[in-house]
C-alpha cells in the first residue's frame, strides 16, 4: 500500500488547520486546534508559526487565538471573481431577510460538507448565531446540509449514511442516523428542510437546495432564528419563500461554474 509523501502530508495538515481556524470569526486557541486536528502540539505550533510568517494566519495577542491573516483576504478577493455569489445569491438573500425578518444565508457544497459563504441579517432583534460565513457542517447536518443531501443520488446518500458516525463527527450524538433519514425523507416530500434545533437547542433553521443546470444540488439558501419564529403554522410560508428564491438562483447558476463547487 502506497503511503503519501511527506510534502503531501504537510499540505493536508496545513489545509486542515486553515479550515479549522476559518470556522470561527474569533479564531481558535492552540489547545483547540490540537484537539480538533488530532496532531501533536509541537506539530500544530510549528505549522501555525510558519503560516503566520507567510501572512496566512495572525496570532491575536489579546485573546491568544489564531485568526486568518491578510494574505487569506487577498487570495479570497482574487478567487471571488470565479464564484460570483454576490451577484447571484445576494439579491435573493436580501429579499428573504426583508420578507421574513430572519437572517438568510447561502451555503455551497464542498465534497461531503457545506460551507456558508454569504449572510444577510434580518430585522428581528433576537437572532441565532450558529451560522456565519466560513462555518462548515457535514452533509445531513443543519438545514442547508439536509436540503442538499436529500437530493443527491440514492447511492451517494447511502454511502454517507453507511459511515454516518464518522461522517457526522461531533454532530453524530444529536443527529442519529434514523433521525437524519426521517429529515431527508421529509425534505424530499416538502421540497425544503427543517432543522428543529439539532445543532443548538432553541436555534432553528430551514433550507432549500439550489441546483445547477444539470439538476445537481450544489448549494442551499437557508433561514435561521429562534424556535418561536419557526412554528409549524409559519413553516409553510417560509418554505415557499425559500423554494422560490432557490428556483430563481438555480436558473441563474451556470452548470460549468457550479460543478466546481462540488
Amino acid at each position: 500500500m502506497a503511503h503519501p509523501v511527506q510534502g503531501t502530508q504537510v499540505v493536508g495538515r496545513v489545509a486542515s488547520l486553515l479550515r479549522l481556524v476559518g470556522r470561527r470569526p474569533e479564531g481558535s486557541s492552540l489547545a483547540g486546534l490540537v484537539r480538533e486536528s488530532g496532531l501533536t502540539r509541537p506539530t500544530v505550533h510549528r505549522l501555525l508559526a510558519s503560516l503566520a510568517a507567510e501572512g496566512l494566519l495572525d496570532h491575536d495577542a489579546k485573546s491568544g487565538n489564531w485568526i486568518l491573516g491578510p494574505e487569506i483576504f487577498l487570495l479570497g478577493s482574487v478567487a471571488a471573481a470565479r464564484f460570483p455569489f454576490e451577484d447571484i445569491a445576494r439579491p435573493g438573500l436580501r429579499r428573504l431577510a426583508e420578507e421574513t425578518g430572519e437572517s438568510a444565508f447561502y451555503s455551497i457544497r464542498r465534497g461531503h460538507e457545506t460551507v456558508c459563504v454569504l449572510r444577510e441579517e434580518g430585522s428581528f432583534p433576537v437572532r441565532s448565531f450558529v451560522l456565519h460565513e466560513g462555518v462548515r457542517f457535514p452533509l445531513g447536518v443543519a438545514s442547508a446540509g439536509t436540503a442538499i443531501m436529500a437530493f443527491l443520488p440514492d447511492g451517494e446518500q447511502e454511502d454517507i449514511l453507511s459511515n454516518w458516525e464518522q461522517h457526522a463527527g461531533a454532530f453524530a450524538a444529536g443527529h442519529r442516523q434514523d433521525l437524519v433519514r426521517g429529515n431527508l425523507e421529509r425534505t424530499r416530500l416538502h421540497g425544503y428542510a427543517v432543522n428543529p434545533g439539532l445543532v443548538l437547542e432553541g436555534s432553528w433553521g430551514m433550507g432549500a437546495a439550489v441546483f445547477d443546470q444539470l439538476g445537481r444540488p450544489v448549494g442551499a439558501l437557508s433561514l435561521t432564528g429562534i424556535e418561536p419564529r419557526f412554528r409549524p403554522e409559519r413553516q409553510e410560508l417560509l418554505g415557499k419563500l425559500l423554494m422560490e428564491e432557490a428556483h430563481r438562483m438555480s436558473a441563474r447558476l451556470p452548470a460549468e461554474r457550479a460543478a466546481r463547487q462540488a
